[in-house]
């Protein structure tokens, strides 16, 4: 590995990934390939010489090859997706585009800049929620399990797994790829159930919780996310890892816990969890994800680093640490206009 693309490197996971592996492997080369959609900044980014920012779209085929070829990029780490559920309910499309179309048009620029080199690797993000829903009692799923998505976002992202293994099958093409639980952190965008409920509690407006709140999710710090990825690319082609933070907690704990720590950092004169609304459920709304990531433990040496709950409480602090970074966010007119969408103001 000496130069990498990573895709939708402007986003959370995505940036993340680039600070990690510019911080951890000082002989790699890293071009960030991003379309700056809504939720995409170059703020994210680092400033480092050995970090080259382009931007563009994944569908755009030739762009990709020009660059594989211009920057001699041997490793892609395609974290680029269209990835928030409740979005690919409202609004397919875009899903469809970037993470079916976008994805064949990136195996395809590697296929053809690549011409069969087996000393490079195409490598695949994908989610927990391509296996579907568990029942409380059911074991983990693992790799190989049958997938069973049931949102569209879920099932984009399932066909885009299932191109890049075809590409593998009928081109030879080096692949391997992840399925990551619920990924927190910060500089996550805050459409997500984390930064969104900071940023409505601190305006005292009420945290809308699905249902009863009981849906369980496995939650994965976002740097523990990327040292798995790392490791993934400094290990086998040809596999599928699952990527799990060890520990399955109810929405409704996980909240509770956020409203907790904004009370211990932003006191006020009720305590936050006052704010919990429930709502009506959204449609499909699988109730719990899981997935075994002992391969992973096992064969390549990770293990997630971080305890839930005092990774929740750092992220919360970073979320009030960084008010000029929420603000940039809160005044853009796409986020305005999600809102209202979907929140009704």
């Amino acid at each position: 590995m000496r130069s990498v693309l990573v895709t939708g490197g402007a986003g959370f996971i995505g940036a993340s990934f680039v600070h990690h592996i510019l911080a951890r492997r000082p002989d790699v080369a890293v071009v960030t390939l991003d379309a700056l959609t809504y939720a995409g900044s170059r703020a994210n980014l680092p400033l480092d010489p050995r970090h080259t920012f382009v931007h563009g779209d994944i569908c755009d085929t030739a762009l990709v090859r020009r660059l594989l070829e211009a920057h001699r990029i041997d490793t892609v780490a395609h974290f680029a997706a269209e990835t928030h559920v409740d979005r690919s309910l409202l609004s397919p499309d875009a899903f469809l585009r970037t993470n079916v179309l976008g994805t064949a048009a990136l195996l395809e620029a590697a296929r053809q800049v690549w011409a069969g080199d087996r000393g490079c690797r195409f490598h695949q993000v994908s989610t927990d929620e391509v296996y579907g829903d568990l029942t409380p009692d059911a074991p983990e799923s693992r790799e190989g399990d049958p997938y069973r998505p049931s949102s569209p976002y879920a099932a984009s992202k399932a066909s885009a797994d299932h191109l890049a293994w075809a590409w593998r099958r009928s081109h030879r093409l080096p692949v391997s790829s992840h399925l990551a639980a619920n990924t927190y952190g910060p500089r996550q965008f805050p459409e997500k159930l984390l930064p969104l409920f900071v940023l409505r509690a601190l305006r005292g407006e009420p945290l809308p919780v699905y249902g009863d709140g009981l849906q369980i999710r496995d939650w994965l710090h976002v740097d523990d996310h990327c040292a798995a990825v790392l490791a993934i690319l400094e290990g086998p082609e040809g596999r599928a890892w699952n990527v799990s933070g060890g520990v399955q907690v109810r929405n409704l704990d996980l909240i509770h816990h956020l409203c907790e720590t904004l009370d211990a950092l932003r006191p006020s004169s009720q305590p936050h969890a006052r704010l919990i609304t429930h709502v009506a459920d959204r449609p499909g709304h699988d109730r719990r994800y899981a997935v075994d990531a002992s391969a992973l433990r096992a064969e390549l040496g990770w293990s997630p680093s971080r305890d839930w709950r005092a990774g929740v409480a750092e992220t919360v602090r970073w979320y009030l640490d960084n008010p000029d970074w929420i603000s940039a966010i809160q005044s853009s007119p796409a986020y305005q206009s999600w809102l209202r969408r979907r929140y009704g103001r």
